[in-house]
């Protein structure tokens, strides 16, 4: 897509996307924004009057883009036709072994934005948290509805920290990511086995 025909605020905010998540947030300077995005000092501070403030928005933005595909992703591979037995959970390691094999793969934006920066940055800690919350919740949408509520977002939650921790594992290359996805699958077909218990 060439960015350069879209309103400033949207350059930024891409340009700005795409070189936090390759580079990371400390490493990428305002200027280095400014400069790739082919926008002055003025406009860029009055679009996001603190780097804190692009940071916020790249999170929010990112939010957005990776739900939007994670929900897709699951779709695609026909979750929403296994909802509640036991192969509902497994299509997780399926989705993130199609994003771990993206060329632009980096892990989760969100873990590593609270790695690099997290309470300095006043609210990211905050929408990184959101953001899990809602991966659990789309998680816990392939589970049974039989299940007592409680217990639900037992099994989601544990699903979701091995999608994280698979996430981790899939960052540091090599044959980690493979790895990670048939450790991933075992922990989901475990988890699968006790919606039955």
């Amino acid at each position: 897509m060439d960015i350069s025909t879209l309103p400033a605020r949207e350059r930024i905010l891409l340009t700005a996307h795409d070189l936090f998540y390759a580079d990371g947030i400390r490493a990428t300077g305002v200027d280095r924004v400014i400069a790739a995005s082919g926008v002055t000092k003025v406009t860029f501070y009055r679009h996001f009057p603190s780097k804190d403030d692009l940071v916020r928005a790249f999170l929010e933005h990112r939010h957005g883009l990776w739900m939007a595909w994670f929900v897709d992703a699951l779709g695609r591979r026909g979750a929403q036709q296994r909802i509640g037995d036991a192969q509902a959970l497994p299509v997780l390691a399926d989705a993130m072994a199609e994003w771990f094999s993206d060329p632009v793969f980096r892990g989760c934006a969100f873990i590593n934005s609270v790695v690099e920066v997290g309470a300095s940055v006043a609210g990211a800690s905050d929408i990184a948290r959101e953001h899990k919350r809602e991966m659990v919740e789309v998680i816990a949408g392939l589970l049974p509805e039989r299940l007592d509520g409680s217990r639900r977002m037992a099994i989601a939650q544990a699903a979701g920290l091995g999608v994280d921790g698979a996430i981790v594992k899939a960052q540091m290359g090599g044959a980690q990511a493979q790895e990670a996805v048939d450790d991933l699958r075992r922990l989901l077909q475990a988890l699968g086995a006790t919606l039955s218990a």
